[in-house]
């Protein structure tokens, strides 16, 4: 989101809550989810980092990465937080979204696998996203054209030089984090206890893929309105455009067809799922946020990736397609990784499915339990 541009490949949040959390509703083909029930103890900041140069040209003096965080640190006997986790967000979205209740109630709470008496939970928002530095800040068109090499340095200098932490007890993250996380894994092996990546492929954004993410950035720079990025109005024909590819990229099959299986109901929720989503949505922000894939690839140097890993898709994901057999053949690269494909019901929620903890709360239990210390 921009402020919170679109929870787009991520979680869905009902109207209400996402005002509730200075969010806007998001984008996402997932029905409005239930109110929160508890609201969690947060601290905000924002990292104020400086000289940071782009791989595809340009600097900034200065990037500010706004960050939220719960729990407290531990020290061990060394004096290094050893009890840190870190949760990367998806494509649009912002790491309040992880304060969700299908999220946040099943994992932070008392003897829960992330309970915030024991861990101290890191959610940052990535360059171009919520309170971070983004091109809606003022620069508009003339600001770097990040891409996911740049948002992971930019994590990592969060947690090193900012938070003073050499190493995570575990590094999620769901769609665009989890990626991240694969990144992660090969260029800091050790910075990370346990992996555990969701909703992604490890190999370069192409095919459908990078077609419907292509045509929503096309359905906006082909608005006259949008000016060359220099708009005085936000483009609003080609966002309602980018905003419908967004919609159907998130849907859930099996869900949307049980939840409105009357051909006027379906239309309407479609409607206004897309409407509601144009509220404070920046067109530069989208693309910049949709193009920052362009250069992901770790295929070549997953053998890089030696922590203990947990990976799980979701076999009604569009975006993630199941006949795609790349997951299995990448963790058979890594040391100690594992991989699971949620089967598709009416429970699963699509791409969204990364941020339903009850999907693969066991997953990450498992984890946590095999990436012990000894």
């Amino acid at each position: 989101m921009i402020r919170s541009l679109l929870a787009l490949i991520g979680l869905a949040a009902s109207p209400a809550l996402a005002q509730q959390q200075g969010q806007r509703p998001p984008i996402t083909a997932a029905a409005p989810q239930p109110a929160a029930s508890r609201t969690w103890p947060t601290r905000e900041a924002d990292a104020e980092l400086r000289d940071v140069a782009f791989a595809a040209g340009g600097t900034m003096a200065r990037v500010r990465l706004h960050y939220t965080t719960l729990g407290t640190p531990h020290r061990d006997s060394r004096g290094e937080i050893d009890n840190a986790v870190m949760v990367l967000h998806g494509t649009g979205g912002t790491g309040k979204q992880f304060l969700q209740p299908q999220f946040a109630d099943l994992l932070y709470g008392p003897g829960q696998p992330l309970d915030i008496t024991r861990f101290y939970v890191i959610l940052p928002d990535n360059i171009g996203h919520g309170g971070s530095s983004k091109p809606s800040d003022g620069m508009g068109p003339d600001f770097p054209r990040y891409d996911y090499d740049d948002m992971v340095a930019l994590q990592h200098r969060l947690v090193t030089e900012t938070l003073g932490i050499k190493r995570l007890r575990l590094l999620m993250g769901t769609s665009m984090g989890c990626m991240h996380a694969l990144l992660w894994g090969e260029r800091w092996p050790d910075a990370a206890q346990a992996l555990m990546p969701l909703g992604c492929e490890a190999v370069p954004i192409a095919g459908l893929n990078r077609m419907w993410r292509q045509l929503a950035i096309e359905s906006i720079t082909a608005d006259p309105a949008y000016a060359g990025g220099r708009y005085r109005a936000q483009p609003l024909a080609g966002l309602r455009g980018a905003a419908a590819l967004l919609f159907v990229a998130g849907g859930a099959p099996i869900y949307l067809q049980d939840a409105y299986p009357a051909r006027d109901a379906a239309a309407d929720y479609a409607r206004q799922r897309v409407a509601s989503s144009l509220k404070g949505l920046d067109a530069n922000d989208l693309i910049w946020a949709l193009d920052s894939s362009r250069s992901y690839d770790p295929w070549p140097r997953l053998e890089a990736i030696t922590a203990p890993l947990t990976w799980i898709n979701s076999a009604d994901d569009f975006i993630n397609p199941r006949a795609l057999d790349y997951p299995e053949r990448a963790v058979k690269r890594m040391r100690d990784a594992r991989f699971r494909l949620i089967p598709e019901s009416v429970a699963t929620r699509g791409h969204g499915s990364h941020t339903w903890a009850r999907l693969w709360k066991d997953d990450l239990v498992a984890l946590l339990a095999r990436s012990a210390p000894r």
